[in-house]
């Protein structure tokens, strides 16, 4: 049980003293990047969906 104990008292003196926390506009700047990348990788799918979808509609009816 002291090991666990001690795991924790070393993680939380970690998390208090060495880690270095992003500012509010450092946060607000890594946010808006993430919203950025998150919007033009749902457009890129959605247009890769679209695409391949045409596509196999065309070779369906080439075939039927």
């Amino acid at each position: 049980m002291n090991k666990v104990t001690n795991y924790f008292k070393e993680s939380y003196k970690e998390l208090m003293e060495k880690v270095t926390w992003p500012t509010w506009s450092e946060l607000q700047q890594s946010t808006v990047i993430v919203l950025v990348a998150t919007i033009l990788i749902t457009l890129l799918v959605g247009v890769m969906d679209v695409l391949s979808s045409g596509v196999l509609k065309f070779i369906y009816s080439l075939l039927s």
